[in-house]
This record gives C-alpha cells, structure tokens and sequence, in this order.
C-alpha cells in the first residue's frame, strides 16, 4: 500500500504500529531510464532516515555546532589573554612599551632600507667614470693608453665612485654601487655603453675589451661637478689609521724609553740667591727650573745691561754676585746670560734622576754618567767592545750580554769593571758600536746619554 510522506511522518509522532519504507524509484521503471546510468550496476541497498532522526541529527550537528563555537570563543580568549597580559605587564613596568615601540621602529627601519635601481647603479657609475677621466686620466700621458679593461676598471672607475649615492628611496652607502646590480649587469657591456656616449675609446681583441683613449673635451666631463669619492674616503682613512699607528708606537716607545734628567740643589754660594729670589732651598731643580728663576729675577731687580742687552749686570746684586762668582776664574761685573746660568750650577750640586717604567723614578746625587762604549785592541790584534754605566739606567748586564751575544753574532761576557766592584763591564767581540748603539736606544736610553770610543783608530762619536 502506498502511503503519502505525511502519513509517514504523523505514524512517527504517534508512534503508530507497522512497517513502512521510502520508495525513491523502482528498478527499470521510467523514471530508472530517465536517468544516465542506467547501464550501471544496480547501488547497493541504503537506509533513509526518517524525519524525526533528521531532526535528531540536526539538534545533535547544533549541539555540536554550539560545542565547537564555544571551543572556538574559548581559544581565541586564550590566544587574546597573553596580549592582555602583556599590556597589563606594560603598563605595570616602565619602559616596556617604549621598548617596543622602539623594536617596531628598527624593524621597520629594516624593511624600509635605502636601496638603489639598477638605472641608480648604472648613473653613478657612468658619473664614476666621468670623475676618473676629468681628475685623474686627463693629466696622464698618451704612454698609459692602451689600458686593459680589467685595470681600467679597478685603478680609475671603482676609486671615483661616489662616496654616497641618492637612490628612488633615500641616501644609501657606495658599497651598493656594483656592477652586477646595475642595468649593464657587466663591466664589458657598461664600457661598451660609455664608448658609444663618446666618453671613453675601446678595442675588442679576442673577446676582451682594451680603452684605447678618453675624451677629457666631451660636453658630460666639462660639465660635470666633482664629487666625493670612494677612493679619497679610503685614503683618509688609511691616513688617520696610519696616523692613529704612529702616534701609539710613540706612546708605547715613549713609556719604554728610560727618562734621565740632569738635577741640581742650592748650594754654597747660591742659597743666598735662592732665598733672595724667594725659592726654596731644599728642592731639585731643572735646568728650565733655573732659566725661569734667572730670568724673573733679572727682570725684578732690573739687571739688564742697558747698552748689551745679553750682558747682565751681576756685579750690581750682592746675591747674584756671590752665586757667579769662581774662586779659579776672574769674576767680572758683567756676564753672558748663559755663561751666567753656567756658573750658577757650577757651584751648585749636581743630582740625577733616571725613571724607568720598571723601577719607577730614582733620584740619586752626583753627576750622571752617560753608557760608555770602547772599542779596544784585546790578545794581540783582536778587537773587543766594552760596555760599562749600565746599572744608572736599570739595565742588567747580563740580560745585555744575552741580547748581544744572538745581535752580533759573537761571544760575550761580563766582568766586575778594574777598581769598581759594584759596577760591571760586558764584552763583546769585534767591533759592534753600531750594534750596541742600536740595542741600548731600543732598551729606551736616549742616544745623547752613549758614548762611543774607538780607540783602534777611530774618533769619539
């Protein structure tokens, strides 16, 4: 019996007794040739559900749906509580936001880098090339030409590339004036294009591009206005680098190099005169020192000799007189400044002070001594160096004879020096007053402060 899909529907909700099924077609009617696989096997056997499991599965995929909008709401609430929680944090330390603000800034900064067209590239370059032939290839002889495109390019055009360049985007560094990122994409290719422009003259042999000439009169050079170039930027780098070198070699020469300085204390006749020149009787004083003191007092007391202006008149100040005066030379009234300042320490008492990096600054009194260098003939017609004085300066004999004996390729030795027990002489074989010289000033000891003899025929040095 057939029924219509209502009655079906209203058994459903009454729950009323039988059995009935949904009928879509029936096998090899006319609605089954209607279709387009009727030469297809016949489908296996489906079940339809009915209208009340339909609806059962729609508020079971509504549940579901209403299950997966809360996961949904509930993940994209986790997702949005650390971004809340950050700005909690931003707002509870201060600075973080500035920080990031700061990290957006850079990062946009990078993004946002100058860069150059290739159409950029290539007018720097062309600019270079200009640069090169209107400072430097136009005053070279007609003898340079013919010059390899490879030397060309490196001695001339890369030099004269502009320090800085000005691309679509902002001012961006020389190092992004390349070749490969230009139009040309070749130094051949970009030669040939310059030479086509009238800049430059080329001559292609066996594949290879040669500049043959320039054109110094093209209307481009004349017109063209120098620029800042690579090649001076990296000169006046390598300037300041090599200035920057010298200037710590002398450092570290200068904190090596021994100090010795000639000292002198008021003494005898000349503390009257440095009490009269209200100076302290018990300090050390430098030649400068003495010059000042000399000539402040002149001036104050009006020394001067009015007709000789380098003659002074010590015989009109009692102190003055006293401190120039020599009992084994003729004392005159007037007296050279410098022969004046001479007497002065003559009669004063001579200290020394030698500061070393290693032992610091020692004073002792008594003259200073320079290092004594000898040749002498030794046994027969063998010569041999003798170095003596060293121990004023704190240098080690022996650390010496060491470094001679590799220096100079001889024998050394060291012995206590005749009649002097405290002070010792090094040796070395043959004659080395160079090489000795040279050993004591890299030890720091000024070269006025050596003396050289060679008594086998030589003078005083």
């Amino acid at each position: 019996m057939a029924v219509s899909a209502e009655t079906l529907m209203q058994a459903d909700e009454k729950d009323l007794k039988g059995k009935a099924v949904y009928v879509l077609h029936t096998w090899k009617d006319s609605l089954w040739d209607l279709g387009t696989s009727k030469k297809m096997d016949v489908p296996e056997p489906r079940d339809i559900p009915s209208p009340t499991e339909k609806h059962d599965e729609k508020d079971v995929e509504d549940r579901e749906g209403s299950t997966q909008s809360q996961t949904e709401h509930q993940l994209n609430l986790a997702s949005t509580l650390p971004e809340i929680r950050a700005d909690e944090e931003a707002e509870a330390v201060p600075g973080l936001e500035s920080l990031k603000l700061e990290d957006a800034i850079d990062n946009k900064s990078e993004q946002s880098a100058p860069v150059l067209s290739p159409e950029d590239v290539s007018s720097c370059l062309r600019s270079a090339v200009i640069q090169a032939i209107q400072a430097t290839l136009s005053s070279l002889p007609s003898s340079t030409f013919p010059l390899p495109a490879s030397l060309f390019w490196t001695n001339y055009v890369l030099p004269a590339r502009p320090a800085q360049a000005l691309g679509s985007t902002g001012l961006v560094d020389s190092s992004a004036i390349d070749i490969k990122q230009s139009s040309h994409k070749s130094v051949k290719s970009f030669l040939k294009a310059c030479a086509k422009e009238g800049l430059i003259k080329l001559k292609e042999t066996k594949g290879d591009v040669v500049v043959t000439g320039i054109f110094p009169t093209h209307p481009a050079v004349n017109t063209h206005r120098p620029h800042r170039t690579v090649g001076s930027v990296e000169a006046k780098r390598e300037k300041a680098e090599v200035r920057e070198r010298k200037e710590k070699e002398a450092e570290e020469k200068k904190r090596g190099e021994i100090r010795a300085l000639e000292l002198w204390k008021p003494y005898g006749p000349t503390i009257g005169w440095f009490i009269a020149a209200e100076k302290t009787t018990e300090d050390l004083y430098s030649i400068a020192n003495i010059q000042d003191i000399f000539s402040t007092y002149v001036s104050s007391k009006n020394l001067t000799n009015v007709n000789e202006q380098q003659y002074i008149n010590v015989g009109e100040d009692v102190a003055l007189f006293a401190a120039t005066s020599n009992k084994n030379k003729e004392n005159p009234e007037f007296l050279k400044r410098d022969d004046a300042l001479k007497r002065i320490r003559d009669n004063m008492q001579e200290w020394h002070e030698i500061k070393t990096e290693r032992s610091g600054v020692v004073r002792k009194k008594g003259q200073l001594k320079p290092i004594s260098i000898t040749v002498k003939m030794r046994q027969g017609r063998k010569a041999a160096t003798l170095i003596t004085g060293l121990e004023v300066y704190g240098i080690e004999p022996d650390d010496l004879a060491d470094e001679l004996r590799k220096a100079c390729a001889s024998s050394t030795s060291v012995y206590p020096l005749h009649g002097k027990t405290s002070e010792l002489e090094v040796m070395v074989q043959g004659k080395q007053i160079k090489i000795v010289t040279d050993c004591l000033m890299a030890r720091g000891v000024p070269k006025r402060w050596i003396v050289s003899l060679d008594q086998t025929g030589g003078k005083k040095k």
